[in-house]
């Protein structure tokens, strides 16, 4: 299902977001290792976190979680405390295309019994649930912070674990302070200082009663069409200002495209008070999620930038770099790669296409970072939609609600 695709002159109304599934699928996780789970109140409704409940309430020997790659290495980790079970955890192609070794090698340190069904490093694996041991684990940071996250939260299950430590660059630091935040809240304290996390032996998990918060990552999309349509009045709804979501950082980055907040009760008001800035440098080490909508922004605002901090962009739903590249080329932005992964536009255009179509390649942020580029090019097309339904099912519902224009295409 395609998506012709055409933006209002402002966009006007207010917004409940959806629940943050990061916060959700961590919560599911610490909720299901507590001996007398609880109740939890406002999880998100999306393809990734209906996979984790899915999974979590399956008795099935072969679970196949599509194309959520934060369940496959949670539950990667799950399943390996479950003394008595094996199972077969699958995923989509792509899944299978995602590396998921140094997590699997973590877990192998402390004993756990899991094979590689296909191709050594990848998923599906064929995991049996065993007793784990360990004093310390030393893990890589510069990969993913979800490796990092799945031991964090079966770690007080493992027999005499004390510490994890962190070995190079870390990267995502704000997930990892979410799961620490979290486990906190299900009664487990721990310290961190940077490399080593202490994880005090012999505690147990507790089930708090808990209510989820909304979704600053899919706040960002608004932050953008505020951007773009700087004549726009939009109110954000559910989020919180002290949050544990390292994409509440949303608020202060698009401050250079000229937007601005003010909480009125429980809601976010969002303006665009002033100019954006010309040119900016930032570092998306700790907020890759935004990087598809920032660097859309900054093109469509005719904004140089230089973005890092981007490595992990490459093994997510796609290779998130490239993809950039060759859909903003469509619409005359010619922005390179450079061997650091950043992506970089000094101003150069190129002819673009007559009609462009957006491929999304099966990634949701890709199509709700490119739909705001219909104010600039009305009819924008959005391949395959629905996609959005991995984090955001209500996207193209809300996009209607504040006066977009919104033609399915059939085949």
């Amino acid at each position: 299902m395609d998506y012709k695709i055409f933006a209002p002159s402002r966009a006007i109304g207010e917004i409940d977001l959806p629940a943050s599934k990061s916060i959700s699928n961590r919560a599911l996780i610490l909720n299901a290792l507590c001996s007398s789970p609880a109740t939890l109140h406002n999880v998100a409704h999306c393809d990734d976190t209906d996979a984790m409940v899915a999974a979590l309430s399956s008795t099935d020997s072969v679970i196949n979680i599509g194309a959520a790659g934060t369940a496959m290495r949670f539950l990667t980790a799950y399943f390996a405390t479950r003394q008595g079970r094996c199972v077969v955890l699958d995923g989509s192609e792509r899944m299978r295309q995602r590396p998921i070794g140094i997590l699997v090698d973590a877990l192998r340190s402390c004993g756990a019994d899991i094979e590689y069904t296909l191709r050594e490093g990848f998923p599906p694996l064929r995991i049996t649930g065993a007793k784990l041991r360990a004093e310390s684990i030393v893990m890589a940071g510069n990969v993913s912070s979800q490796y990092i996250s799945a031991i964090l939260m079966i770690a007080p299950l493992i027999e005499g674990c004390r510490s994890i430590s962190l070995t190079g660059e870390v990267i995502s630091l704000p997930y990892i302070h979410m799961t620490l935040d979290l486990m906190r809240r299900f009664g487990i304290e721990t310290t961190f200082d940077g490399r080593e996390i202490a994880i005090p032996v012999g505690s147990r998990y507790s089930a708090p009663d808990f209510t989820i918060e909304n979704d600053w990552s899919a706040a960002s999309y608004w932050f953008q069409m505020q951007a773009v349509m700087p004549q726009s009045r939009i109110s954000l709804k559910g989020l919180f200002p002290e949050s544990s979501q390292g994409d509440s950082a949303t608020a202060r980055l698009f401050e250079s495209f000229g937007v601005t907040t003010n909480w009125c009760g429980k809601y976010l008001d969002l303006r665009a008070a002033s100019a954006p800035e010309s040119h900016i440098e930032m570092n998306l080490i700790e907020n890759p999620d935004l990087a598809q909508t920032i660097v859309v922004t900054a093109c469509l605002l005719g904004i140089k930038f230089r973005i890092s901090g981007l490595q992990t962009l490459k093994i997510k739903e796609t290779d998130r770099i490239e993809a950039l590249r060759s859909q903003l080329r469509k619409l005359g932005f010619d922005i390179s790669v450079t061997p650091d992964y950043s992506l970089c536009w000094d101003g150069s255009r190129v002819e673009p296409q007559d009609a462009p179509s957006i491929a999304t390649f099966k990634d949701h942020r890709m199509a709700m970072a490119f739909a705001p580029a219909a104010s600039l090019f009305p009819g924008l097309v959005i391949e395959d939609a629905a996609v959005v339904s991995k984090s955001y099912p209500q996207y193209w519902d809300h996009l209607r609600q504040v006066g977009y224009k919104i033609v399915e295409i059939n085949d």
